[in-house]
């Protein structure tokens, strides 16, 4: 329970306290319809949760005492709507947040996010990564504890966002070869020490970054709705995937699945670590675009953002449309692949996919037509991801998970 006083008359307190008991393992699925935008006002939830109004209005207000939703008694009737107005529901705006922490090959960045994946504030960050993920993770748990300081927000726990395949249950992470970290650095116990070595309250997690952005988009982005949701995205350097299956992130036995980037789509390319070539991960990632379109990168800007800049700024250069070209048949011949194996029914595109996908939409649709099975039957709806900094905000979807289990137990 809250701890809080109820001001209301002791009979009507005693019925509030026994309709929130029997509706008190409605709690965790009452505060996720909120967090994804699925129960905007206590009509919906109640019909949501499949219990009556007043059992949804104490458990409303048990969240709110919570302080971790407000309800508005007084939201004032739609124009032409029938009866009286329902309480609207959100998410408290100065409510409690989790420590979202990311690493990629070209820096590292800190930030606080609260329910309904809102970014309540970001650090500054850095373009420096060391070979020693001890020292990555201190820097960027500190520059989150001054963001705490500053805010003065109680911290729910905290999630961290890596480019690598991390394994379960120990959290190794498999794969950092661009980050200049040992294969199999404990990167969970790591940033679990340096969050608890920070005096930050909460459980540390630790995902792969695309799996995150996935868990994101799927719950507050362009994969929201959907049921079998794949998503394929390319930010610095590599090519990642995921899945999410009946709303939940398909991780495989121990973590590993999904690795798509090593599918190979061009036979005979370019050498990839994995020891084949020709893999999606150095053929369809923003050096792969820049090396298409006889560009050398510089050190001036994330390989990323060169790439995204040149197809918005040199769209007319020949160069630059065939590299377009180039990249978006390779990765629509593997997209075309993986809808094969997986049948998903949306895909959502991250990091240069997704310019790419704006680029040359129609091409890319065509390419994964006319080379999957399913996408002959009727076509599969490809999108760009929709969020701003998703893997951040998965990585806080990691800490909030706890408080969407139990917010009682989470918050006690």
């Amino acid at each position: 329970m809250s701890g809080k006083a109820d001001p209301r008359p002791a009979g009507e307190g005693t019925t509030s306290r026994t309709r929130l008991d029997r509706g008190r393992g409605a709690l965790g699925p009452a505060l996720e319809l909120v967090h994804t935008g699925r129960a905007p006002t206590r009509a919906v939830l109640t019909t949501e949760l499949g219990v009556t109004r007043a059992t949804a209005g104490a458990v409303a207000a048990e969240l709110e005492a919570l302080g971790l939703i407000r309800v508005d008694a007084r939201p004032g009737a739609a124009a032409g709507s029938q009866g009286r107005p329902s309480h609207r529901l959100s998410i408290a705006e100065d409510g409690p947040v989790a420590l979202a922490a990311q690493v990629h090959a070209d820096g590292f960045r800190a930030a606080l996010v609260g329910l309904g994946g809102r970014i309540v504030a970001t650090a500054p960050g850095s373009e420096v990564i060391d070979a020693d993920p001890a020292k990555v993770l201190g820097s960027v748990v500190a520059a989150g504890a001054e963001l705490l300081r500053e805010t003065g927000r109680r911290c729910v726990g905290a999630g961290l966002s890596v480019p690598s395949a991390v394994a379960e249950p120990e959290g190794l992470a498999f794969g950092p070869l661009r980050l200049a970290w040992p294969t199999g650095a404990p990167v969970r116990e790591i940033f679990a020490e340096q969050v608890r070595a920070a005096g930050l309250g909460g459980p540390a997690f630790a995902a792969n970054d695309v799996n995150l952005v996935a868990l994101a988009e799927h719950r507050h982005g362009a994969g929201r709705g959907a049921r079998d949701l794949l998503c394929v995205a390319t930010g610095h350097r590599g090519v990642g995937g995921a899945l999410v299956l009946d709303g939940r992130l398909h991780t495989g036995s121990s973590g590993l699945a999904l690795e798509v980037g090593h599918l190979a789509v061009n036979p005979g390319g370019r050498p990839c670590y994995c020891g084949s070539r020709g893999c999606l991960d150095v053929e369809a990632d923003p050096l792969a675009f820049l090396t298409a379109a006889g560009r050398e990168p510089g050190p001036e800007m994330s390989l990323l953002k060169q790439a995204d800049t040149l197809i918005h700024e040199h769209h007319d250069d020949p160069a630059v449309r065939a590299a377009v070209d180039t990249l978006v048949d390779r990765l629509g011949q593997g997209l075309a692949g993986l809808v094969n194996i997986l049948n998903p029914d949306r895909i959502i595109l991250g990091g240069l996919h997704g310019t790419l996908l704006e680029a040359a939409p129609d091409r890319l649709r065509a390419v994964v037509a006319d080379r999957s099975l399913w996408g002959r039957s009727g076509g599969v709806p490809i999108l760009a991801c929709a969020l701003d900094h998703n893997s951040l905000v998965g990585a806080a979807e990691l800490a909030w998970q706890p408080v969407l289990d139990d917010p009682l137990g989470a918050l006690a």
